[in-house]
């Protein structure tokens, strides 16, 4: 591992970058927002790649407007409809940040937040938030604890936390990817298989009707390799709302085991991607909305110019009965990895 400055926040605060590195690949961290700031893997000629969206510095990543590259999205990751929800018996208020709903628990994110290093060595690092009772509204304190693990051949991240009363948890990490490398323009070519055989389809705010519907005969459809490009602009409802994908696929109903998710190949690179999770489902972002963003070594960043894969509880799943519950139980542990192999 090695350390560097990676800048002083707007109230002072200095923050560090930090970089583990193998044979096989290095990953970039950072204190602020516990944030995955570059994932460097070798293309077909060998050459180093760095395939995830972002900044050179601590400023970025606080002036990020609403792109969230690199983050842990938390408490809860996606949308909440109209900011609200009920937990045994007591109703709840969240910020409206995302027209009339809540995205990503509102105004003061888990990103936007100093961690603390719990520990590190030359394979892993492990950081820490407290987050109290009623932060961005939700019942319950707790500690979380994210780390990011060095494998052979990929990296793991692991999210864990115990809170003191029942609350939502569904933390995810919120990476755009571009397997040419990032700023090197469009995904429409990348090739993606999806391992899902249903959907929730989502209103025209995102937010899931409580359907689940089959991919199969359907733009949805990703079972078999293909372009991210190849249906995405389809005369089809869904895709019209999000212009483009932006939707959750359901890939363990059962939320219980690790399981693969999605695998993903780069065009121009050959660089592959496995992702496997113990989480219940996967959004797909396309980027729809990102545009004219100054990024990494001067890149400017636009539209579907890269593509997040976010494991996590459905969207709005706190209030949609028939959906696997993001409630944890007071007293209980949150334990979610997701694994990226390359």
């Amino acid at each position: 591992m090695t350390v560097k400055d990676f800048g002083i926040t707007k109230d002072g605060i200095a923050t560090k970058l930090y970089t583990l590195k193998n044979n096989n690949l290095e990953i970039s961290v950072t204190d602020f927002g516990s944030t995955l700031v570059s994932i460097v893997v070798p293309d077909r000629n060998n050459k180093p790649t760095d395939i995830v969206l972002g900044y050179d510095d601590v400023s970025g990543y606080e002036t990020d407007d609403g792109y969230y590259f690199g983050c842990n999205v938390g408490r809860c990751a996606n949308r909440i409809a109209r900011g609200h929800f009920v937990l045994n018996n007591t109703e709840y208020n969240l910020d409206i940040n995302n027209g009339p709903n809540n995205l990503h628990s509102g105004l003061n994110p888990y990103s936007k937040r100093v961690w603390t290093v719990e520990n590190q060595n030359d394979t892993s690092i492990t950081f820490s938030l407290e987050s109290p009772h009623m932060d961005q509204g939700f019942p319950g304190a707790l500690k979380m604890y994210v780390t990011y693990e060095l494998l052979e051949d990929g990296f793991k991240i692991n999210y864990n936390a115990t809170p003191d009363k029942d609350t939502i948890i569904n933390v995810t990490n919120h990476s755009y990817f571009n397997l040419n490398g990032e700023g090197s323009g469009t995904v429409l070519n990348h090739s993606v298989k999806i391992y899902a055989d249903s959907f929730t389809p989502a209103d025209e705010t995102s937010i899931p009707t409580g359907e689940i519907e089959a991919v199969k005969d359907t733009p949805m459809d990703f079972n078999n390799f293909k372009t991210i490009g190849q249906d995405i602009n389809k005369d089809y409802i869904p895709l019209k709302y999000a212009n483009g994908y932006d939707h959750n696929w359901i890939t363990d109903p059962t939320d219980s085991k690790l399981h693969n998710i999605v695998d993903a190949v780069g065009d121009v690179s050959g660089i592959e991607m496995k992702i496997s999770t113990n989480c219940p489902g996967v959004q797909m972002y396309t980027a729809n909305f990102v545009e004219n963003v100054k990024g990494k070594k001067g890149h400017i960043y636009n539209v579907r110019e890269a593509v997040c894969f976010e494991p996590q509880y459905y969207p709005d799943a706190i209030n949609h009965d028939n959906f696997v519950s993001p409630v944890c139980k007071a007293g209980c542990t949150y334990n979610k990895d997701i694994i990226y192999k390359f």
